[in-house]
């Protein structure tokens, strides 16, 4: 009798000590999910860095896209084909820096600089600035001098600093203007002689450089990251954290982190439960971002992006989904972007079907520069077309019906001969598709939802 009841007290125990460490464990597990959310978009930002620097061009210039993508082009999921961009990775060590953008009314243009984090702390452009341009000195985050006269002060939180700009481009006939446009944007080091700001040529900008691209074998940023191992990411991130300090948001996080002794500056040594516990939460993080970008409307109306973007406060979940699948997204007041990949019944578009969008008078896409529509492959690529028209928008010669509304056909056949041909935006016959719509210097309306896309109608 003695030895069953010592039995069952030990079982007791076991199960008490085992329940314990789950419980453990299931805290731990949930931390390192929210650790991985909370650091991916800042070691995909240095990741990024670094093969910018290999394949794309040198830290601290002004690299120009000078041509539109086509369907051949695999390099970034949903190209888009309506501006033309000027990037540069920055690094705030070498700064202070001077940003100049001459006057400009031809275009509407944006070029916004963003942190470490993903947020953008400072978007100038025609929505900011209107067409005068400026002059903006660019600081690290411990930079306290004196802002020169005529200058605007861009103080970037970070070291690491990430610009992306945007010029709109009216199809290929209009390169010409816009390379004119970027050839006049400068990036130098500050303090310099006044008169050195702007003494580069055109020549020199558009000159092959001495630096060359690598030709060593690539793997996309975000096939890099997934190929890092827990132990080794935590390690990068605490590194990285040093000189792109958090936010004090973050304060909370951090000290919980510190009790594992994670901390800034670091180097991370997880125990082998810890470790367990960490790559746990790393997949479970994953399978919830992937689950969360992959549910859509059913109603077949179409998705919009969240209003924070761009400045994302403590929503790491949505902060770090944008890093995987969009990173450098704009503020939602320079460019927004509904999409679809379902027609009105609910059901997923396909090129085996004929499609209206139906805009009714006085309810196009409201905003205070450009709209436009892109249709994608099920891979999230330009679709190739006999027209290689692949976005339609309000800078094309549309055909509008008597009343004022407007009718877009989305098919894989050119419209019959009562629809008008230059409202068409080919798909691949039998093949799915999705629709993204931009909306540049959207207006109000449409960012607090008073205004919605049509939905996407079946024809047959």
């Amino acid at each position: 009798m003695m030895i069953a009841k010592r039995l069952v007290l030990a079982t007791l125990v076991l199960v008490a000590v085992i329940t314990a460490m789950l419980l453990v464990m299931k805290d731990k597990i949930m931390l390192g999910a929210e650790a991985y959310l909370y650091g991916y978009p800042l070691v995909m930002m240095e990741t990024t860095r670094i093969q910018s620097a290999k394949y794309i061009g040198p830290e601290n210039q002004l690299r120009m896209v000078r041509q539109f993508p086509n369907a051949q082009f695999k390099e970034v999921v949903r190209p888009n084909v309506d501006t033309l961009y000027t990037t540069a990775f920055i690094s705030m060590k070498e700064g202070p820096w001077a940003f100049e953008m001459p006057a400009n009314n031809k275009r509407y243009e944006l070029m916004p600089f963003m942190d470490a984090w993903t947020n953008v702390f400072a978007s100038p452009g025609t929505r900011t600035s209107g067409n005068q341009g400026g002059t903006y000195l660019l600081t690290g985050p411990e930079w306290n001098g004196q802002v020169p006269k005529g200058m605007t002060l861009l103080k970037s939180p970070t070291d690491m600093v990430w610009l992306i700009g945007r010029t709109q481009t009216n199809g290929t006939a209009d390169f010409a203007t816009v390379h004119e446009l970027q050839n006049r944007l400068r990036l130098s080091k500050w303090p310099q002689p006044p008169d050195s700001l702007s003494a580069s040529t055109d020549s020199k900008r558009d000159a092959q450089p001495s630096w060359q691209v690598s030709t060593e074998p690539s793997l996309t940023p975000v096939a890099q990251m997934k190929a890092l191992n827990t132990t080794e990411f935590f390690n990068r991130l605490m590194k990285l954290m040093v000189s792109n300090p958090p936010s004090p948001e973050d304060a909370p996080l951090l000290a919980r982190l510190a009790q594992l002794e994670i901390k800034p500056g670091q180097a991370v040594h997880l125990s082998g439960s810890n470790a367990l516990s960490f790559s746990l939460g790393r997949w479970i993080a994953n399978q919830r971002v992937m689950k969360a970008l992959n549910t859509k409307a059913q109603d077949g109306s179409w998705s919009y992006p969240p209003l924070n973007l761009g400045r994302y406060g403590t929503d790491y979940n949505t902060r770090a989904a944008v890093a995987m699948v969009g990173l450098g997204a704009n503020l939602p007041e320079d460019a927004m972007y509904p999409n679809t990949v379902l027609d009105h019944q609910g059901q997923a578009l396909n090129g085996k079907h004929r499609y209206r969008l139906h805009f009714a008078a006085n309810a196009l896409p409201p905003v205070k520069a450009f709209w436009s529509i892109t249709a994608y492959g099920a891979d999230e690529f330009l679709i190739d077309n006999p027209l290689q028209r692949f976005a339609i928008g309000d800078r094309d010669p549309l055909v509008f019906n008597a009343d004022g509304s407007l009718d877009l056909w989305v098919q894989a056949t050119p419209p019959s001969q009562k629809e008008a041909a230059a409202n068409w935006l080919p798909v691949q016959m039998g093949a799915p598709f999705l629709l993204n719509a931009r909306l540049y210097w959207p207006e109000d309306k449409a960012l607090n939802g008073q205004w919605k896309m049509p939905v996407v109608e079946r024809l047959n």
